[in-house]
């Protein structure tokens, strides 16, 4: 714990102009983010008396080492800077929101020379039109279903699509009229792009002037005694009414708003949004957060609208953003804001009439949500608990493994052999710490060989980085590791766990917070081989398991009988549940690696060739063989491939070996060598591990 005083600044360092603020830890991590109009006010009621300060405020306090800031010009620059920070630094004592489920959204793909409709989750991207979030993906399909007879948009998939433009014929949607069939030139770009656009507006809130439009055409078509027309429009009117039942009349007509409400405790909070859009409830989504920092409604509701509109522009932003609490000073939230809708933007707290009646029914929203939270975070805490327990008392631990970390060996008969460490802390998964290793001590199958290498390559990473912290005092009496493939998973931002060590900028660094249980896949000879790399290195802290597939039975160093848990234990299936996600990230790995190899070519060697021009090679003389074959006269025919390149390419080919006939696993027959991989596979993954 360190004494404030022996980091503060001297009192005449601190500008007093508005800025962005940081304080670190001893290892340089940031640990908390601030904003403040004046940073020599700010700062100065954070060297106060210890005892005057809230609880959260002093345990960061006494946790830093070090405090730093950067000076902006105004204060709408530091709420962005702010911003910036918190979402890259991911500080300790900042309160974060996360997303209590991942909501779905309409999207139109304006960003396409034929937009698409379609269900879409996860981040946004540029150039497409989104409407929601909404509670269920359902909810948007029956929409959808009821406005393609008014808007016949194309909602098929790039496959189906280029697969019917090939053969002229439309899909089912375009049989039935609920899809206008540009894939066929049934009308053309632009008048699809404008249907499109259409749609966007009906969506947006903008129903009134045209359903106005529709009535009238529908009488227009009746007095000039087109009645199947007539007909037509009113079938369509009645379809657009029936999708706006969908979402209930809760504001006047043209209301653009979004409702922000908060409910609390000490300990966490949870926001609810509603998305008001033409006065009609057209989204809504809510998030959870723990009160890490002493934070106030006010400033929970700064930081909700960080996070809502940090990422937005234009329409995204609505007119009006009602909030039970204003933020504190509310000027440069609400000229943020402001700037990111591109037109004035009010943010007030309602008072009277349907706005504060709506506000109460999201107010109650938000603290049923929380009392939801609470009910499956203290079911999902006890399991976990219990689980973590199970497995210390089993194995013979001090305490509960709150990092566990599991190894796994996967190759095919020998061949592309690699490894895959994954990470559970606290019982949950932490893929921002997944790695993944080639192995490259040896050539050929020995899971045991492979195993010691993997845990030793691992741990004296580890070492390196504590002798550069300086926390290793003495010089740890290893070589330099060899390369590691290391690799964040496709799981969205990285998730950094409190006390992690960083580097110098503040990040977390890759090795350098040891597990307390290593488990690997495999039996005793597997823990055998991890046991005897960790004693290599000196590091007699760190308990080894073993899982072995055949009986779930869990094997210790140095012991001739496994331990076995009960079927029905919590511990026995979070040991499973870590094995089985080190295979799948293994075995993900190793086919990957396997398909690259598979794909290569002779022509990606060649300088200067790039993949359109190797396109043009195979498609000219119809395989690999035949051009090796070719006369550099001949392989100039092709466009776009000059005599230098020709003369390239020919050498390249000459010097490598012609490999072997590939062949199709599942009936026998030769491939002919085109630089293409086999086409069957599956036989292959059989054989897998």
């Amino acid at each position: 714990m360190a004494d404030p005083s022996s980091y503060r600044p001297k009192p005449g360092q601190i500008p007093d102009s508005p800025g962005v603020y940081k304080f670190r830890d001893e290892h340089g991590r940031v640990i908390y983010v601030g904003k403040a109009k004046s940073l020599r006010q700010r700062l100065a009621n954070y060297f106060q008396d210890l005892a005057g300060l809230h609880p959260r405020t002093r345990t960061m306090v006494t946790t830093a080492a070090s405090v730093e800031w950067t000076v902006v010009t105004t204060e709408v620059e530091a709420l962005q800077l702010e911003y910036s920070w918190i979402k890259e630094f991911d500080p300790r004592f900042n309160v974060k929101y996360r997303d209590d489920k991942s909501y779905p959204y309409l999207a139109v793909t304006l960003n396409e020379e034929f937009p698409r409709v379609q269900v879409m989750r996860g981040a946004k991207k540029k150039g497409v039109r989104y409407f929601g979030p909404y509670a269920h993906a359902w909810a948007i399909r029956e929409t959808v279903d009821l406005m393609l007879r008014v808007f016949p948009v194309r909602t098929c998939s790039a496959g189906v699509f280029k697969r019917s433009a090939q053969i002229g014929r439309p899909c089912l949607l375009g049989y039935i009229g609920k899809c206008s069939a540009p894939c066929v030139g049934r009308i053309s770009a632009e008048e699809h792009r404008e249907l499109a656009e259409e749609f966007c507006d009906f969506m947006a809130g903008r129903t009134g002037a045209y359903l106005r439009r529709l009535e009238r055409r529908m009488q227009e078509a009746a007095e000039e005694m087109e009645y199947e027309r007539a007909a037509r429009l009113r079938d369509d009117i009645g379809a657009l009414k029936r999708a706006m039942e969908k979402s209930a009349v809760v504001l006047a007509d043209a209301t653009d708003a979004d409702l922000i409400a908060v409910a609390e405790d000490e300990l966490e909070a949870a926001v609810q949004i509603f998305h008001v859009r033409g006065g009609r409830v057209r989204g809504q989504r809510g998030w959870v957060t723990d009160k890490v920092e002493a934070v106030t409604t006010s400033g929970l509701v700064e930081h909700a609208l960080q996070q809502l509109y940090g990422e937005e522009r234009g329409d995204a932003v609505p007119k009006e953003v009602l909030v039970p609490a204003l933020p504190e000073p509310v000027e440069p939230v609400a000229q943020w804001l402001t700037q990111r809708r591109g037109s004035q933007v009010s943010l007030r707290i309602p008072q009277r009439g349907d706005k504060k009646d709506l506000m109460a029914t999201v107010g109650r929203n938000a603290q049923q949500a929380l009392a939801l939270h609470k009910t499956k975070r203290a079911s999902d805490l006890t399991t976990r608990s219990r689980a973590l327990e199970e497995i210390a008392e089993a194995l013979g631990l001090d305490s509960v493994p709150l990092r566990i970390e599991c190894f796994d060996i996967s190759h095919l008969q020998g061949e592309d052999v690699v490894a895959s460490m994954v990470v559970f802390e606290d019982g949950l998964v932490r893929k921002s710490e997944y790695r993944r290793f080639q192995i490259k001590g040896f050539e050929g199958q020995d899971d045991v060989r492979s195993m010691h290498e993997v845990i030793g390559r691992r741990f004296k990473r580890y070492l390196q980085e504590k002798q550069k912290s300086g926390e290793w005092t003495e010089e740890p009496d290893v070589e330099t590791a060899a390369p590691v493939d290391d690799v964040l998973t496709a799981a969205g931002e990285p998730d950094r766990a409190d006390g992690r060590p960083v580097d110098d900028d503040g990040r977390p660094k890759r090795f350098a917070y040891p597990p307390q249980l290593v488990v690997v896949d495999g039996g005793a000879p597997q823990v055998a081989a991890a046991r005897r790399a960790l004693d290599e290195l000196g590091i007699d802290d760190v308990a080894v398991c073993g899982l072995a597939k055949r009986l779930e039975e869990v094997w210790l160093p140095a012991e001739d009988d496994p331990v076995v848990l009960p079927r029905s234990s919590e511990g026995l299936y979070l040991l499973q549940r870590v094995r089985d996600e080190a295979h799948r990230f293994a075995i993900t790995y190793q086919r990957n690696k396997r398909s690259k190899r598979l794909k290569s070519s002779p022509l990606d060697a060649v300088p200067g060739l790039g993949g359109t021009r190797r396109h043009a090679l195979l498609k000219h003389f119809g395989s690999l063989k035949k051009l090796r074959t070719a006369t550099i006269d001949e392989i100039c025919e092709v466009p776009g491939v000059g005599r230098k390149t020709a003369e390239t390419v020919a050498a390249a080919l000459a010097g490598a070996a012609p490999s072997a006939p590939a062949v199709n696993t599942a009936t026998g027959e030769i491939i002919e060598d085109d630089g293409a991989p086999p086409a069957a596979l599956s036989a292959e993954r059989g054989q897998e591990r």
